[in-house]
């Protein structure tokens, strides 16, 4: 690329909002627009294939496993948070789990002060972007995004379905169609087309050329955004294997660069705290106190237990693999091509919420978690279920290390610093163990791994602090909003400067009572129709 590059917009990050919103933008025949991606753009099978997941997360190659400060909360645990090293972001990596939330969340983020982002106002965009087989008025059919149902037949899950709805539970038809109804019992959906994963990138970027109006250029590292008269002109970029240069923007510039990445981009740019810009010796362009502030992720735990019979722990070991890999090659189905989970109870416990307080997901499988982030499967046959609190109380922060964009953020979270969490997680492992204990799953069930039946009152609120964490989920922390700690207003731009626009789950007020891949796809596509109305 010569040094003198210029593109109607540049996109900082090529995670599920940019994605999103490169694509929309490109849409537009009279617009170039340049993706820049830090990791690499091709995809490989072991971002294609569904069960290779556990080879992404926490995988250098893959993820920046971004370093988080011990957590008092959680006993002084040290943590990492992955972000995906590659195009398509979170997509690309993660569980796969397609769900929306509830309508009140998105109209919470409207008495917010997000005006504009009511469930009304969201709910075109879920269904732009969607290809969606359940089909009816709540759902696309030609959009970018395949979601899918499941393809592995596991009778456990059948078996835990029932489990539920006799503990009480009610089913939900459809988790994601109307989002005043989102509560209750239903079936995964996946990010998939034909047993295979399919990422932001897959939808937006890979599938159509756009005329040649959309470039990617990936393994660059933008170092800080350009930013002449109070108005925000290019961005200052490092490509493996050469020297930094300036790539200017005729109409502006969008960091989707992820709610860690992109509070970090704004800092080292001279955008945000003035104090704290100070201290680091950067110059302050504009002193936007709320960046890096209002952090919050979903927290979460596992729940293990030894079952008769097979699981895919147990399809796993020996030729089974062989067999596994057959009829994925087949059929496109079948344990490889399985999803985080499989079945989800989304439960409300709070009269103060319309929306989920609790998720409750079902896994025909069970792992273990080594100190380093690795995902190792037991070789008995098991079953889990994650337990999340969906509204945590719990904000944090991220700061500089220092003017060296190399040097990763400092990310100050405390996973339960609100005690309410904990209680929360606590009722939600007494409903785990409530639906386990039902016909017909209860006839399968051996015995209770993780934590075991004999953990209970304050022991298990200390097994809960041993063992929760974060769900990878960050969001907020460069607000939308009308009040003095808000980074960018309703139409995504940053308060008090011209030409840049925040597109991603840092703008989100606070979490969805759901896995937040979908709404950060959502907000990458509706922000694309902002920055239009504001060029037009």
């Amino acid at each position: 690329m010569p040094q003198t590059y210029e593109a109607d917009f540049i996109v900082v990050g090529g995670g599920s909002a940019g994605c999103a919103v490169a694509g929309r933008l490109a849409e537009q025949t009279s617009l170039s627009v340049l993706l820049i991606e830090a990791g690499k753009a091709a995809p490989d099978l072991n971002t294609r294939i569904p069960a290779l997941v556990s080879k992404l997360v926490m995988n250098p190659a893959y993820d920046w496993v971004i370093p988080v400060e011990p957590d008092q909360s959680t006993n002084g645990r040290p943590g990492f948070w992955p972000a995906g090293k590659v195009l398509g972001g979170g997509s690309a990596i993660n569980g796969m789990m397609y769900i929306r939330g509830h309508a009140d969340d998105y109209d919470n983020w409207a008495r917010m002060g997000a005006e504009g982002w009511a469930y009304a106002d969201c709910l075109p965009y879920f269904k732009r972007m969607e290809s969606n087989p359940r089909g009816g008025e709540f759902h696309g059919s030609s959009g970018p995004m395949s979601v899918s149902e499941s393809r592995l037949d596991f009778p456990l899950t059948e078996m835990w379905m029932q489990s539920v709805q006799a503990a009480g539970i009610p089913r939900c038809e459809d988790l994601n169609g109307d989002g005043n109804l989102a509560i209750g019992a239903d079936y995964v959906q996946a990010s998939q087309i034909n047993g295979r994963r399919w990422s932001a990138a897959d939808g937006y970027v890979r599938t159509t050329n756009y005329g040649g109006r959309l470039t990617v250029l990936d393994q660059a590292t933008v170092n800080r955004v350009i930013v002449e008269n109070g108005t925000a002109v290019g961005v200052e970029l490092t490509q493996v294997g050469k020297p930094p240069r300036i790539v200017r923007a005729r109409k502006g510039i969008v960091l989707s660069a992820g709610s860690l990445a992109t509070p970090k981009l704004l800092m080292l740019s001279g955008i945000g705290p003035a104090e704290h810009l100070a201290e680091m010796g950067i110059d302050v362009e504009l002193d936007l106190p709320g960046v890096g502030q209002n952090l919050q992720d979903h927290v979460g735990i596992n729940l293990g237990w030894t079952v008769k019979g097979r699981s895919i722990n147990t399809e796993v070991q020996g030729f089974g693999i062989i067999k596994a890999g057959l009829e994925y090659l087949l059929r496109r189905s079948g344990i490889l091509s399985a999803s985080i989970a499989t079945a989800q109870a989304m439960i409300q416990t709070r009269s103060d919420r319309k929306a989920a307080t609790l998720q409750l997901a079902f896994s025909p499988f069970s792992f273990d978690i080594t100190p380093e982030g690795e995902r190792v499967m037991p070789k008995e046959s098991m079953v889990s279920m994650l337990v999340a609190s969906l509204h945590p109380g719990a904000r944090g922060s991220i700061r500089l290390k220092s003017a060296d964009p190399a040097d990763p953020p400092i990310i100050e979270h405390q996973l339960l610093g609100d005690s309410e969490d904990i209680a929360l997680i606590a009722e939600g492992i007494e409903l785990a163990r409530k639906i386990i204990a039902q016909k017909p799953i209860a006839d399968f069930v051996i015995a209770e791994t993780k934590p075991g039946l004999n953990v209970k009152g304050e022991a298990l609120h200390d097994w809960i602090r041993m063992v929760s964490m974060p769900l990878f989920h960050p969001i907020g922390t460069c607000r939308m909003g009308n009040d003095k700690d808000a980074v960018v207003s309703p139409d995504l731009k940053i308060i008090g400067l011209d030409g840049l626009w925040v597109a991603d789950c840092s703008v989100a007020p606070e979490q969805v009572s759901a896995n937040t891949n979908a709404t950060a796809i959502m907000i990458g596509d509706k922000a694309a129709n902002h920055i239009l109305a504001a060029i037009s």
